[in-house]
């Protein structure tokens, strides 16, 4: 038999136990801050409008939409949840940059309601271990792609690599057999893409929303006998060559499994809710704002990157189009002293301070500075009124791979979240029905504390209720 690349990608997953105490710890991490997020993104426009899509539709209702006080078919809440815990860019980062929890993640928590309704036993365990798996995947799928670099891009990687990740993940989860693994893959690639044109609007968010429901719905048509083309990664017109052409490195698909990619680089745990490269510029703009204590009025910001177009704005469209702007980050860390998901908001975007000190402030994008996320730095320089200038320069942000935090810090970050979207009866029952074990954590009694009941409503014929809606207080 011929070698074939997809059949090698798949076995090495098949094989993986991904079993040990250190790997469950991290796992349940990860699956903490990707159902905390994606509870305070279910409370945005974008989560919403899907919401109302897939109420409009009709389907059995087996899966939780988190947030929203619904159930709907499983394909379409992995899609809504997809989207609500990417929506406020709070998520974990990887290296090579990709969104692997709202690709993966979403899509193991409908298919693991739908198989307890089904009479399975507590799936906590088994998502846990396919969600390791499906990480494992994404991770070797960015790195073969070639394209390291923010600059070298040509797609948004969620939406090209979700999808096979979140196949690979489903797969195991659902325990099929290598050859149906790999047609899940295979029928995952035909559902890839994701234009980097989008970034900054709602449709960023469906990215990996529709990478999390492609991925479920492609191991589900596999488990049923759906079939795919044999080598989808490394044929002359797979996966590989059709995205990536000459930077295509097959190699990383099917390297032993030595330190998994969860644990080495791992997760860059987020402490700001934007595009990971603005942390490096929040940072330092932070520092250069603690370092001034006595009130004196900016005239003008100068910053710094690596080569990254998609975040030069120098006049992002609206607060959400902020989490992607070099200049407004800075811009709102130097006047406010702080970012969270407030300083997104459209009533601060166009607020008169951040119009003008915006206009003040201008970006030098130097080649010179690596793109990699664990090899770049960020400088802001801040002139003040009094001539006096304060320069910080940012290698790496909290919780990076160089700078790494304590679970402590991630589990206050889930609680906080669940603070602005849970009562404190329904807060109270997740960290009880979350403490236990993971082979006794039912994933269905999770999300029903987490389904909620919708604080405000958007209807997609009035679309300036959306401004609104990011100014709710939480």
């Amino acid at each position: 038999m011929s070698w074939n690349l997809t059949r090698e990608f798949a076995s090495r997953l098949h094989e993986w136990s991904a079993e040990g105490a250190e790997l469950d710890a991290i796992a349940r991490l990860l699956l903490l801050d990707g159902l905390a997020v994606a509870s305070a993104g279910a409370l945005e426009p974008g989560p919403r409008l899907v919401g109302q899509l897939a109420r409009a539709q009709k389907s059995f209702p087996m899966s939780t939409v988190i947030g929203q006080g619904f159930s709907t078919s499983p394909a379409q809440a992995a899609q809504i949840n997809g989207a609500a815990m990417h929506v406020l860019d709070y998520e974990p980062m990887w290296n090579p940059p990709n969104h692997a929890l709202s690709t993966i993640l979403p899509a193991l928590l409908a298919l693991a309601e739908m198989r307890e309704s089904a009479g399975a036993p507590p799936q906590g365990q088994p998502l846990l271990r396919a969600l390791l798996k499906g990480v494992e995947a994404q991770g070797r799928l960015r790195l073969a792609s070639g394209q390291i670099e923010p600059k070298d891009l040509t797609l948004h990687p969620p939406g090209v690599i979700g999808p096979l990740a979140a196949a690979a993940a489903c797969a195991d989860l659902l325990e099929l057999e290598e050859a149906q693994l790999v047609a899940a893959i295979g029928i995952a690639a035909s559902r890839a893409g994701g234009l980097l044109a989008n970034v900054g609007s709602m449709t960023k968010a469906l990215h990996c929303g529709d990478a999390a429901r492609s991925g479920l719905e492609a191991a589900m048509l596999a488990s049923g006998g759906f079939t795919a083309d044999v080598d989808p990664l490394g044929g002359p017109r797979g996966f590989g060559a059709t995205y990536f052409r000459d930077r295509f490195d097959p190699g990383a698909l099917v390297d032993p499994i030595a330190i998994p990619r969860v644990l080495e680089p791992g997760p860059a745990w987020k402490l700001f809710p934007s595009q990971y490269a603005t942390h490096f510029a929040i940072t330092a703009a932070l520092e250069c704002r603690r370092a001034e204590k006595n009130g004196i009025p900016i005239d003008h910001v100068k910053i710094m990157t690596p080569v990254m177009p998609y975040i030069d704005r120098p006049s992002p469209r609206s607060g959400l189009d902020g989490k992607f702007s070099y200049q407004y980050c800075v811009a709102a860390a130097l006047l406010d002293g702080r970012i969270d998901r407030s300083s997104f908001s459209d009533q601060r975007r166009f607020s008169p301070d951040i119009v003008a000190l915006l206009e003040r402030t201008t970006l030098n994008q130097n080649p010179e500075i690596p793109g990699r996320f664990d090899a770049m730095h960020v400088e802001v320089a801040v002139t003040l009124v009094n001539g006096v200038s304060i320069t910080r320069r940012c290698s790496a942000p909290e919780g990076s791979w160089s700078r790494p935090i304590r679970p402590q810090f991630i589990e206050a970050k889930a609680h906080d979240l669940f603070a602005g979207t849970l009562t404190e009866e329904r807060a109270r029952s997740f960290r009880n029905l979350f403490a236990g074990p993971s082979d006794s954590i039912r994933i269905s009694e999770l999300m029903g504390v987490l389904a909620g009941v919708a604080p405000f409503q958007i209807s997609p014929s009035t679309p300036s209720s959306a401004p609104a809606a990011n100014n709710h207080k939480r």
